[in-house]
This record gives structure tokens, sequence and C-alpha cells, in this order.
């Protein structure tokens, strides 16, 4: 007779020991084989089976954090801008060049540091910034009068400039520079420029046939008969072109920016032509609430970072917001006109004159 188990005697497991107990039993130094065979496990299988992959902790403040730039619209990982070929758009089109448009543009940036001005007034007893503002701002209706092209108009601002910056001139013969440097850009840009008659019209017959054409050799002969110059036109083409997408009034609105930055003698010493027509990319892309207002693609070609530029285009922005009530308002009125987009009735960009206020 088999004796029964006495259970009084088995020892007594407390229930946190059983369920730790229970937790370990799969934690042994055996393995069973298909065969039901009990064989020892290695080393390397205990870890093999035992290790849990463990994910990176995450602090409460990172994870707060981030929802907190998903919430506000911030992307933690903000992707950058790809530059954007543009000259990939005319390789079929042999005028524009694009085997060597790079070099070219090269060289202008080479040639207008080589070129630049320097601070002149101090050294002109008899005119001024503002008489130079005038002179312009007849320079340029004149120019719209007679519908000479654009780069004519350039070239005639930096003729002046240069004359100005190696020879002294009397105040009476400030206009007599302007109407030469005019007639010289003509010659050099327009298929039928002016004749010399019409200079001597414009000027209310103030200067006779014999003064304007010695002035014109005046000129020549102290800038070294050197005209081949980079303009900030030449650079504001290039420019425009780069601000992606380019329409007229993107067009038009670059220019108009230019020469308001060309009618004030400080903004054309202090900066470069290419300096000067990159701020006014700027300044429009702000006027027409482009966004991003500064691309990668616009900081390959140029050059220049939107810091760079930032000082430049609120000068530019200050003078559209005053332009309709200046006295030398003729760029003003040049972009009234529909045929250039009526950009000047544009409400300036906010976002930097309220960066100039606080400054």
């Amino acid at each position: 007779m088999t004796s029964a188990v006495d259970h009084r005697r088995q020892p007594i497991i407390a229930q946190g020991e059983r369920r730790k107990r229970l937790g370990l039993r799969d934690i042994t130094n055996l393995v069973t084989t298909r065969t039901g065979v009990k064989k020892p496990i290695t080393k390397a299988q205990f870890v093999a089976n035992n290790t849990i992959a463990k994910k990176p902790l995450k602090s409460l403040s990172s994870v707060l954090s981030a929802r907190s730039k998903v919430a506000s619209g911030i992307a933690t990982t903000k992707p950058k801008d790809p530059i954007i070929n543009i000259d990939e758009f005319d390789k079929n089109n042999e005028l524009a060049e694009v085997e060597y448009v790079e070099e070219i543009y090269t060289f202008y940036k080479l040639s207008e540091t080589e070129g630049c001005l320097r601070d002149y007034m101090d050294s002109q007893p008899d005119i001024n910034a503002r008489m130079r503002a005038i002179l312009l701002d007849w320079l340029i209706l004149f120019h719209i009068k007679y519908g000479l092209m654009p780069e004519t108009l350039y070239l005639t601002i930096n003729i002046v400039d240069r004359y100005l910056s190696v020879t002294t001139v009397a105040r009476t013969e400030l206009q007599l520079v302007g109407i030469s440097a005019l007639l010289i850009s003509s010659k050099y840009e327009e298929i039928r420029p002016p004749w010399v008659n019409d200079m001597i019209t414009i000027s209310d017959c103030a200067y006779s046939r014999e003064q304007i054409l010695a002035m014109e050799k005046a000129i020549l002969s102290r800038l070294g008969w050197y005209l081949t110059v980079p303009t900030p036109y030449v650079f504001a083409v290039r420019y425009t072109k780069v601000s992606l997408p380019s329409d007229n009034e993107m067009e038009n609105m670059v220019f108009f920016f230019t020469e308001l930055g060309l009618m004030d003698y400080l903004v054309t010493i202090r900066n470069n032509p290419s300096k000067l027509a990159a701020s006014a990319v700027y300044a429009a892309r702000c006027t027409l609430n482009k966004t991003p207002a500064w691309t990668e693609t616009l900081k390959h070609y140029t050059g220049y970072g939107e810091d760079q530029l930032r000082d430049c285009a609120m000068s530019l922005v200050s003078f559209h917001a005053r332009a309709s009530e200046n006295k030398f308002n003729a760029v003003y009125k040049k972009y009234v006109n529909p045929d250039r987009s009526v950009v000047s009735l544009r409400p300036p960009a906010t976002s930097l004159l309220v960066v100039n206020h606080h400054e």
C-alpha cells in the first residue's frame, strides 16, 4: 500500500518567490532538441536567445520640443533648396551663349572689382550729391522721350560717375558732362543714336555744338576710351532670370529698384553693380511676396547671401516708400506706365521697412 504524499512535509514557497521562478524558468543552461533530449546551451546561444533590442530613450523635453515644432509648423529637418540650372532652358538658344555665359559673368565680377568707383564728392568743390540727382533725373526723362535702349541709360550714368571721380567739374558744366555722356553711350549702344543737335535742343541751347564735341573728346580721353564696363544692367538681366519664376512684373520691379538705387549717390558708391542688382532682386521678391525671399539658386549665381544684401535692399525699399513724394521722381513716373507693369504703385515691402524702422 502506497503511502499518501504528506503535503505538510513539502517546502512552503511564498507567492513572490513563485512568480520570480516562473519568470526565470526559461533562463537555463539546457536546451531541448527536436528529439526531446536536453543539451547544454552555449554562451552564444544564450546571448542570442535572451538579448532584447532596445530603442534609444528620449527625454521628455525632446519629445515636447518635437511636438511643439510640428504644432507650430516648423519642420524638424528642413531640406536644402536644390540649385536649379537656369541655362538648361536655353541650351538650344544660340543667343543665350550657355556654353560660356558663366565665364562672361565671372569676368564681369572681376572687372567691376578692378574698376569700382570711389567716393568723389569731397574732391568736387562746386557740386554735390543733390546736383547729381537733378542731372540724372533730367537724363532719365530725355532717355524716355527718345525711346533709347536701357543699356544706354546705365552706361550714361556710369560714364558720368567715372568722369566726376577723376576730374573736377564746375557747376556750370555738369549738364554738359551729362549730355556728352549720353551722346557717347548712345553711339556705343544705339543703332540710330540721337544727333548732336538733339543734345543742343534738350539743353535749351545752353551749349554749342563745339562745346559738346569738345567735352565728348575730353571724357573719352580721360576714361581711356574704356566703355565696355559691367553696369548694374547686365547683372540685373542675369539675376532676374535666376529669380524663378520670372515674369514681366518681376523684371520691371527689379529695374525699378536698380534705377532708384542709381539715383542715390551713396548707394551707387557703396555697392558694386552686381551687389546693387542682387539687392534689387531681393527687394523685388520681398515686394512681390515671393517665398522664400532668397533661394539657394540665387545665392549660387549671384555669389551673395541674404545677409549681405539686406542693408542695400532696405535702402531701396525706403526709396520706394517715398518715391511719389520725391521731387526727383522720374523713375517713379517711368514705372507707373502700364507697359512697365505699374510696379511703382505696388505697396512697399513692409518686412524690410519694419526692420529699417527698428534699426
